[in-house]
């Protein structure tokens, strides 16, 4: 498996191109962790009621058992205090339904900020990743030297744009029948660029008639 290219330039921007992705996630990820803890701030009033049902809940409890041990009316009276902090215990179970939901919500934002922008360019770049991968690995599987040229001057005249192959010949159909070394070189080095390939080493015949 080809991961990157042969040429220099591409392979440099190719380099540049994996990190700056891997800076994009890193970035959006600390970002993602910001929101969501900006956002749990927001459960504070959840945890003051949190605490203020729990502190009334044990006062009136308190106040409840002391006085049931007055004599013969101490039942009746620690009964209002029992009630009240049945209250309490409603108070508290409300700020503990806020704290959740507002965790429940941090996690949320929190995952979105950062996985919608990371999943995107992720995407984009993993797409292109993967399809000079699969183009420069099977074309890798024919350059095994100058005749194997000939296939890639042929993908040239099919996919290469017209003006590109006319800077190379008047008449690169011709010349590609009548097996011209030099523009069979030439054409085949288009597509290879495009798969960033290096071609193949000269053979001796093919350099001794481009001297």
């Amino acid at each position: 498996m080809k991961l990157y290219a042969d040429l220099p330039v591409r392979r440099t921007a190719q380099i540049v191109a994996d990190t700056l992705v891997l800076l994009w996630v890193a970035l959006w990820a600390w970002v993602g962790r910001l929101v969501h803890d900006a956002t749990q701030r927001l459960a504070e009033p959840g945890r003051t009621l949190q605490g203020a049902g729990s502190g009334f809940r044990n006062q009136m409890g308190e106040a409840g058992r002391a006085v049931s041990d007055v004599p013969l009316v101490g039942d009746r009276l620690s009964e209002p205090f029992q009630r009240a902090g049945g209250a309490g215990t409603t108070i508290e179970q409300a700020g503990t339904d806020l704290v959740d939901a507002v965790n429940h919500l941090a996690t949320l934002l929190g995952w979105v900020t950062a996985l919608v922008p990371i999943v995107l360019v992720v995407l984009v770049w993993g797409l292109l990743r993967l399809r000079f991968t699969r183009r420069a690995t099977a074309a890798q599987r024919y350059i095994d030297g100058s005749a194997d040229l000939d296939l890639f001057a042929l993908r040239a005249m099919a996919h290469q744009p017209m003006h590109r192959i006319a800077r190379i010949s008047d008449d690169p159909s011709g010349a590609w029948r009548a097996r011209d070394p030099e523009v069979v070189r030439a054409l085949a080095l288009l597509e290879l660029r495009d798969s960033g390939l290096r071609p193949p080493a000269l053979s001796p015949r093919v350099a001794g008639s481009g001297a």
